[in-house]
């Protein structure tokens, strides 16, 4: 690694190579203006006001229509809701959802950390953990014994997306399979009929703020809430899907919800639902990804960490600068330029940036931002 020490304010980007708007970052990501304007007129009669009352309800009952249209679930699905985010699923979803025993994909930070909530409980047997190192995904494989199958759409972390299918000859009566879909879902395509619970979170995509979960179940996924809630296995209350199912029902969450991060998510999902629903979503996350990678691809410099193209994420892109770059240097002068969180991933440990290209980022902006990364490079290297 070629080590340069630069003040970050003495290189100043050209203005008609700057984006338009500066926000990268995977997560709070970036909110439209227009929604933040809607949420200041809507402030009087819904910030502070109480989440059991109509207003408040109305609001909820709508993103719950809005999510069912968006990802056109079949009769029978239902979208649930409740606090805490996606880390607070998988403790809820090790109590409610696995019966006896688990399957894991491990490929990425984020997907290691629902199977080990699955392998500390102590009321359910060790799960299966299929590795692989960051920047692959492993492959599935069929294993009778389980009775949850639990993948990831995108991996965060490392920038591997994944199709979902349902394992061959596995029925949902057999097992169920579990996708945890923080920051893919509304950017990334799936097909309900492969999935029996899908959850995730405001802050990516959905371009609001954390603290809650959300999760499209299918019928075979609410019967199994229903009897694990049944059978006396104890779990707190804040864990348990059977309350948070009942009150999704009243559209309502089991303790005070986060109003402004309900109001803008739902504000997305309804400019998503009117510009063409997640085709139209999906389709301005696959014109993002064509231009960062066509980019790093030819670069001299820059090389997607994915190798398989297949695998590349469309939501969030990790690209791996050589030793002639520093990358946290270029991070470092992007900053003091207004164009922000494109930091890698701390855990990873690469000379590498890493870029959100959820709905909500302009593509246009994502070339922009590869004119930005070029421009620091040549600085550096000059």
């Amino acid at each position: 690694m070629l080590t340069v020490s630069i003040d970050s304010a003495a290189i100043t980007i050209p203005a008609d190579l700057l984006p338009s708007d500066g926000r990268f970052g995977c997560g709070p990501s970036k909110i439209r203006p227009a929604a933040v304007d809607a949420l200041h007129r809507a402030a009087d009669t819904f910030l502070g006001t109480s989440h059991r009352q109509r207003r408040v309800q109305d609001v909820v009952g709508a993103l719950r229509e809005g999510l069912a249209q968006l990802f056109s679930l079949p009769d029978g699905y239902e979208v649930m809701l409740g606090n805490g985010g996606s880390t607070l699923f998988w403790d809820a979803a090790t109590f409610g959802l696995i019966d006896q025993r688990s399957l894991h994909l491990s490929f990425g930070e984020f997907s290691s950390k629902f199977a080990a909530a699955a392998k500390a409980a102590p009321f359910l047997g060790d799960p299966v953990v299929l590795e692989s190192a960051a920047g692959t995904r492993p492959g599935v494989d069929v294993h009778p014994e389980v009775d949850v199958y639990a993948f990831t759409h995108n991996e965060t972390s490392t920038g591997v997306m994944m199709p979902l299918e349902r394992p061959a000859g596995v029925a949902a009566s057999d097992a169920l399979v579990l996708v945890d879909a923080t920051s893919a879902a509304g950017g990334l395509r799936w097909q309900p009929h492969n999935v029996d619970c899908y959850y995730f979170a405001p802050q990516k995509s959905f371009a609001s703020d954390g603290g809650l979960w959300l999760a499209c179940v299918s019928p075979a996924a609410i019967e199994r809430i229903e009897r694990i809630a049944k059978s006396g296995r104890w779990m707190p209350a804040i864990l348990d899907l059977s309350q948070a199912l009942d009150n999704s029902r009243k559209d309502q969450t089991l303790n005070t919800p986060a109003l402004a991060t309900l109001f803008l998510m739902n504000e997305q999902v309804r400019w998503m639902n009117d510009n063409g629903g997640l085709e139209f979503a999906a389709g301005r996350c696959d014109q993002s990804a064509a231009n960062i990678y066509a980019w790093a691809d030819a670069s001299t410099y820059a090389t997607p960490f994915v190798a398989t193209s297949a695998d590349r994420s469309h939501v969030v892109a990790a690209i791996d600068l050589d030793g002639t770059v520093d990358a946290n240097v270029v991070a470092k002068v992007l900053r003091a330029n207004g164009v922000v969180d494109t930091e890698s991933y701390r855990k990873l440990g690469r000379n590498q940036l890493r870029v959100a290209m959820f709905p909500a980022i302009e593509p246009g902006d994502v070339a922009q931002l590869t004119r930005c990364i070029d421009f620091v490079a040549d600085a550096l290297r000059s």
